[in-house]
């Protein structure tokens, strides 16, 4: 084998005048994909680091590019289907940044705000799995789900039998994967959901002998949906996996869910209904639902349910973010896995520290990429100039995804506070606006804090084993 990549390589180089057809070839491929990239109109930042990256890779930089270069995606919108969601009657916010919040979530995501009956935090994935599989062993007509990540283990297991036995008794089971992230799961494991009558869709799944397609292997649905009879709906950060399920694993992911009720769950229903009829170009679905009569509550939760991706140009849940911390008064809490602000993040968590706000950020000591790591800790010292408490959580994975502001504001969601979730992942996240669930939320973050030594200016940062490999991992942060 190696005699012949020797024997191809000087018949290469025997070609007369090879040299300049390379130097020729390079620049019009610098030039064209360039162009291309700069089109595009993303942040300069990332725009420079691309063409950095491609220039130092002649010709593999297209093979790169075409598998993970960014790409915005046009996907048609279920608009008959969005005019049909009945949020009902949204109580007059009092508090004009709350409007202002609103206002914003809905002119960016096309969601209206809505109301939420009952909200309820589930913390580890023991509880969460707890309270999936109770809501679809009831369930009457039908189940959506919608996962990044779907292992064949002994909770994807347990998940598939109930789904499985719900569908035998003639519940309709729509069941939508990631094909990367559930590329664990073979076909044949849900054999006896389809048997039984249940449906499987795969999201963008990867083509790779198309070689005059865009790729979509950089562009994922990062989403976790469950609505079970248009009643009750589960979102969050928790995936379908052993690695999350602490009652089969001691080191399994620190992670936080949400179970919720009332006409916030038709948002949810809608969204995963737009991300069926995207993946299986079948449009039908809507109008199979039966319309559910929720209850009013008489002290509803103010709920507003946040998507985003690259079928937006608005990164919808980023601006929420930003826009948040912005109209604190008090208090900043923010909890991720991977931190990798963009300036418009980074400028807002430094200006509210500088004005005296309670800033606080937790992240893993050691996530599951040292890249990312790395380079959350390329941000530290500037957080910690200007007042920002930053903590690192130790004894497990830290997958939590939540931003509690001030006494009332809580979001919770699939998004981590990183480019790769604001810009590139199909994502969803919900803001609610309720002082006991906040409350709650602050009692969970508050007990994180005492596993998770709070990072000192002080601290050492050798040369080659810290301060270099940060700096390198930044330089790619546009990129992770």
């Amino acid at each position: 084998m190696i005699d012949l990549v020797h024997q191809a390589w000087d018949a290469l180089w025997a070609i007369p005048h090879i040299r300049l057809y390379l130097s020729l070839g390079w620049i019009a491929y610098l030039v064209g994909l360039g162009v291309w990239i700069v089109l595009q109109k993303r942040e300069p930042v990332a725009t420079l680091s691309w063409l950095l990256g491609l220039a130092a890779l002649p010709y593999v930089g297209l093979v790169v590019y075409q598998l993970f270069g960014p790409l915005r995606i046009r996907r048609h919108r279920l608009r008959r289907a969005r005019a049909r969601v009945q949020a009902g009657e949204v109580p007059t916010l009092d508090d004009p940044d709350a409007r202002e919040l609103a206002r914003l979530g809905k002119a960016t995501t096309g969601l209206p705000p809505s109301t939420a009956r009952r909200a309820d935090l589930l913390v580890d994935g023991a509880a969460t799995y707890e309270a999936l599989l109770e809501a679809v062993r009831g369930a009457r007509d039908h189940v959506h789900l919608e996962y990044y990540i779907y292992h064949p283990d002994q909770s994807g297991t347990a998940l598939r039998d109930a789904l499985v036995e719900r569908a035998r008794a003639g519940v309709k089971v729509r069941l939508l994967l990631d094909a990367v992230g559930s590329s664990k799961a073979p076909q044949r494991f849900f054999a006896p959901l389809l048997e039984a009558g249940g449906e499987l869709a795969w999201f963008h799944p990867i083509r790779f002998g198309r070689v005059w397609e865009r790729s979509w292997m950089n562009l994922r649905t990062h989403r976790k949906i469950v609505v079970v009879d248009g009643r009750v709906g589960f979102a969050g950060g928790i995936n379908i996996t052993d690695e999350e399920n602490d009652r089969l694993r001691a080191d399994a992911y620190r992670d936080l869910h949400l179970r919720l009720e009332g006409e916030v769950v038709a948002i949810l229903q809608l969204v995963f209904v737009e991300d069926w009829a995207y993946a299986t170009d079948d449009r039908s679905v809507l109008a199979s639902l039966p319309r559910s009569e929720i209850a009013a509550s008489e002290d509803p939760i103010h709920a507003q349910v946040l998507t985003s991706g690259p079928d937006s140009d608005w990164e919808a849940i980023h601006r929420l973010h930003v826009a948040a911390i912005h109209a604190a008064r008090h208090r900043v809490w923010l909890v991720t896995p991977y931190f990798v602000p963009g300036e418009a993040a980074m400028m807002a968590l430094t200006s509210a520290a500088f004005g005296g706000l309670d800033v606080r950020l937790l992240v893993p000591r050691q996530s599951d990429s040292r890249l990312v790591t790395l380079a959350a800790r390329s941000y530290f010292d500037t957080l910690l100039a200007a007042g920002v408490k930053v903590y690192e959580y130790g004894p497990r994975m830290l997958h939590t995804k939540a931003l509690l502001v001030d006494d009332d504001l809580a979001m919770v969601g699939s998004a981590n506070f990183d480019h790769r979730s604001f810009r590139l992942n199909f994502e969803v996240s919900v803001l609610l606006r309720d002082a006991g669930l906040a409350t709650a939320l602050a009692k969970l973050i508050e007990g994180e804090f005492a596993n998770a030594p709070r990072v000192r200016v002080d601290r050492a940062r050798p040369l080659w084993r810290a301060r270099l490999p940060e700096a390198f991992a930044r330089l790619l942060s546009p990129l992770l």
